[in-house]
């Protein structure tokens, strides 16, 4: 339940001959435990209208309680936010969260917490979710080393990292202790970060907790052949420091030594249970709070949840059972009888683009297992099923460099198996088995605990789309690891109810993108009117209609406003600038590769300083001049078009920019002309539409500094030529490139690129970036590379065949528009008074600077303007006014 509740009162109430108590719950700790225990009391309030519960949450970082399980997509994008879902849950008037607020000492006489900010809350509950930390040994120089457990630590991890590589003209390098799965995450996302990385691990293999030999090996060749050095069977002893105080290289137990300006320490958790310990509350021997099958301490007002609490002996760092664990107390602070009796320590995940997922008895402990095992080492590959003696019923699996059946069987745990194991094994040539194959009561997310039972019942009430699916079951909604199972069964139960499982565009058209795209080629379609008539129904929708215009314009390459194609575009196309958040427009010209001479630097400046306009330097390379009226474009343009300068496109479902280092040309480390080479494919492929943006990096060497391999396209020279890695995203889920050729020639590395835009621009379904595209591909890298670099379908010549012809057609759109009088109608902002400009626009001084007037500022009628004050008019807008 989120939103506003009534102000809660103290007391007790008569409802339906039970007695419902006020209580007063107190949460120490602001983790994933915690939002889940806020959750599960706010969904059950819902079902209690007169239950009076008051709950507090002490959160000691400063942020909002967020999903440490995605901290390595912070490391890559420092932008993401991780804030766990719902957020509105801390608006509810039942809830008081106290950020940046640390619990000091518990009195369990008087029932209090004091808090950091002196202040002594009651409380007739105590939740301990105080989570753990990350343990640093007591060797020389530890002092020196950092963690990597928090969102803090990962920001400072990539500060530091940046700042090495400033100050020393280098590559740093970074020595990360510990080779379980916080170890191998972090260490992969440094590398990406452009640090060196290696691992120091204890175990004779990676993930030595959670695989067995053969699949550690397998992993460790995998993680070795992306560039990170791993020294096994040993651990760090000393960290020499140099005369600044920083690392310099850690000697190991072993008494070999590893260079390092940076070390990490990932080598496991430790509960924070310092609290409980303090109060006299029972701990666990290797720490963690004693629980009971209630998730209840040996004090029976205080409960502890998560990484604290100790079941058996010892603390859990999953999220799934922290889940659980927090939907069993929540049971229990209101009367029911939950009891925590099983421990899912399942675990998949993707590390450094390598798959790798346990389940069950991997290391087939139980008396008489047998293990199934397929092995290939030179591929990184590895597979096994553990079952019993009998070889029909699962008891566990491990999988490292395909995990593909690790959905499908994970759910089956304990259970008999329909067929001999190794028909289960992908690696064998098996298929994985379908969703729909699945018992009700097997377990689909873990994380939420959703059956397959309550996923096919959800569809049986009207939930026919993922997104709905996901929103009424919360199947997927956490880690997101369940997704594929979960498109499954919702597929394989409309299939069984008769429906047919749609991949209609929409309403107006029964083909998907893919389907539509193929079809308008063929057909020759040229216009929406055309393609609307032959292929769909009715008048077309908000969705239908910016997918026709997007592939009519890759087609034919035709202005994007004429012949009735402007109806079609989304605001931004039509006015061919991105609409911001007051009505006005950014102006971003093209600067191929990030390269400009002095003289369109002066140009832009004196455009900005003309129309008063706020300029940004954007991360792509380029200059954004913000605050222009839609009646300002086209003079603004005008001075750019005849300084040589075109579009950037920055408003359009195409090609953004290339960004790339100096390269060759100026840096030493530079091997190949990034710049040149960043220029030539800018201009190659400008004003490419595609079902959404594109962006390309190149990199003159393997340092990286143009961020290559965080983009669509992404090239990194080499001594020998190119390497090309498509597949890059950033955004709110960002995806490394992956390698699609090395050491290529100019015209191989263009060739190829050609192939991959047009195979995507023909295939990607609506709105789809690269990476998810490639992800849904049967195949998914590998075919890929078969289509572009081996030419499996045959389709080579007439891809590059389609980028020929876009590049023949190419025309500047504001070039275009300028050069005739009807195209610049558009671009008034009242149609029956064009020479007026739009009186609502409000904006102030900052920073030397004019932005847009707050809601604040415009509410008290007077907003200064370029110095002068003058008050807020507002003008009602015409139907064709303003796009």
């Amino acid at each position: 339940m989120t939103g506003k509740r009534p102000a809660l009162t103290l007391g007790t109430t008569e409802r339906e001959g039970t007695r419902v108590t006020s209580r007063n719950t107190l949460i120490v700790g602001g983790g994933p435990a915690a939002h889940r225990l806020v959750e599960a009391l706010l969904s059950r309030f819902a079902d209690e209208p007169e239950s009076a519960h008051r709950i507090t949450v002490l959160a000691e970082e400063p942020h909002l309680p967020y999903d440490r399980v995605q901290l390595s997509k912070r490391l890559a994008d420092g932008s993401v936010d991780l804030t766990l879902d719902p957020a509105s849950c801390w608006e509810d008037d039942a809830v008081s969260l106290r950020i940046g607020e640390r619990a000091q000492a518990i009195d369990r006489a008087a029932k209090t917490v004091t808090t950091s900010s002196g202040d002594v809350l009651d409380y007739d509950d105590l939740v301990l979710a105080t989570g753990s930390s990350a343990p640093v040994p007591e060797i020389p120089g530890a002092s020196a080393a950092r963690v990597y457990r928090t969102i803090d630590d990962v920001d400072a991890l990539v500060a530091e990292v940046a700042a090495l590589r400033e100050q020393r003209g280098r590559v740093p390098r970074v020595a990360v202790a510990g080779g379980g799965l916080l170890g191998l995450e972090a260490a992969g996302g440094l590398a990406a970060l452009g640090a060196d990385a290696v691992i120091i691990h204890s175990g004779g293999w990676l993930m030595s907790a959670q695989l067995d030999e053969g699949a550690g090996q397998a992993l460790g060749r995998l993680i070795a052949a992306r560039g990170v050095d791993l020294h096994l069977g040993t651990r760090p002893q000393k960290i020499l420091l140099g005369a600044d105080g920083r690392p310099v290289e850690v000697l190991c137990t072993d008494g070999r030594t590893v260079p390092a300006d940076i070390v990490v320490f990932a080598i496991g958790i430790r509960a924070r249970d310092e609290l409980a310990t303090a109060a006299g509350i029972a701990t666990a021997p290797r720490g963690g709070v004693i629980v009971d099958e209630a998730c209840r301490s040996t004090d029976a007002s205080i409960w502890a949840i998560g990484e604290v609490a100790a079941i058996d002996g010892r603390t859990i760092g999953l999220v799934a059972p922290a889940n659980t664990m927090a939907e069993t107390v929540a049971d229990r602070l209101l009367g029911g009888d939950a009891a925590f009796t099983t421990i899912d320590d399942a675990t998949k995940l993707k590390l450094s683009g390598v798959d790798v997922a346990s389940f069950g008895d991997a290391f087939a402990r139980d008396p008489g297992a047998l293990e199934i095992v397929y092995a290939d080492p030179a591929r990184g590959l590895y597979q096994k099923l553990v079952v019993s003696d009998d070889a029909r019923t699962l008891l566990g699996g491990v999988f490292v460099g395909d995990a593909t059946p690790y959905l499908g069987l994970r759910p089956l745990l304990g259970r008999t198996l329909d067929a001999e194991p190794a028909a289960y094994l992908s690696a064998a040539g098996a298929e994985p088995p379908a969703g729909g194959a699945l018992p009700d009561d097997a377990l689909v997310c873990s994380c939420n605990n959703v059956a397959a039972g309550t996923v096919r019942t959800a569809v049986g009430d009207g939930c026919h789309d993922l997104g709905e699916l996901k929103a009424c079951t919360r199947a997927g909604a956490q880690c997101g690891s369940c997704v594929p199972l979960v498109k499954k069964l919702l597929e394989a139960e409309l299939t069984a109810a008769g429906a047919t499982v749609s991949h209609a565009l929409c309403e107006h058209f029964d083909l998907s993108r893919q389907e539509l795209f193929e079809s308008v080629r063929v057909l020759g379609l040229t216009s929406w009117d055309e393609t609307i008539t032959r292929l769909g129904r009715g008048r077309g929708c908000d969705i239908c209609k910016p997918a026709v215009g997007s592939i009519l314009a890759t087609q034919h390459g035709q202005y994007l406003l004429d012949g009735g194609r402007g109806p079609l575009q989304d605001t931004n196309d039509r006015a061919l600038a991105n609409m911001q958040k007051d009505g006005t427009y950014s102006v971003v010209p093209r600067i191929p590769g990030g390269e400009i001479t002095p003289e369109k630097l002066g140009v832009i400046a004196r455009v900005a300083q003309d129309f008063g306009l706020y300029t940004k330097i954007t991360g792509g390379q380029r200059i954004d001049l913000f605050g222009a009226r839609l009646d300002q474009l086209p003079d603004i343009w005008r001075e750019l078009v005849d300084a040589g300068f075109e579009s950037g496109q920055a408003y359009g479902k195409a090609l953004r920019n290339v960004k790339s280092c100096v390269g060759s040309t100026w840096c030493r480390y530079g091997v190949q002309d990034s710049v040149g080479m960043a220029i030539a494919l800018e201009l190659r492929y400008r004003g490419l539409r595609s079902p959404h943006k594109l962006k390309f990096g190149v990199s003159g060497c393997a340092r990286e500094c143009a961020e290559a391999r965080g983009k669509d396209v992404g090239v990194i020279a080499t001594d020998l030529g190119w390497n090309l890695y498509v597949g890059g995203n950033g955004g709110f889920q960002p995806a490394h490139a992956q390698l699609l050729a090395s050491d290529l020639d100019d015209e191989t590395l263009v060739r190829y690129i050609d192939r991959y835009l047009m195979y995507y621009i023909r295939t990607a379904d609506r709105l789809q970036r690269t990476a998810r595209w490639m992800e849904d591909l049967d195949g998914g890298l590998d075919h890929v590379r078969d289509v572009v670099v081996h030419d499996s379908l045959g389709l080579a010549a007439e891809l590059e065949a389609a980028v020929a012809q876009h590049v023949e057609t190419y025309a500047d759109e504001w070039a275009a528009t300028l050069a005739d009088p009807e195209r610049l109608r558009r671009f008034r902002s009242f149609v029956n008074e064009p020479a007026l400009a739009d009186p609502s626009i409000a904006r102030v001084a900052e920073r030397g600077q004019l932005r847009p007037a707050t809601a604040a500022e415009r509410a008290a009628g007077v907003v200064p303007i370029a110095g002068a004050t003058i008050p807020l008019r507002t003008a009602a807008m015409p139907a064709e006014g303003r796009s």
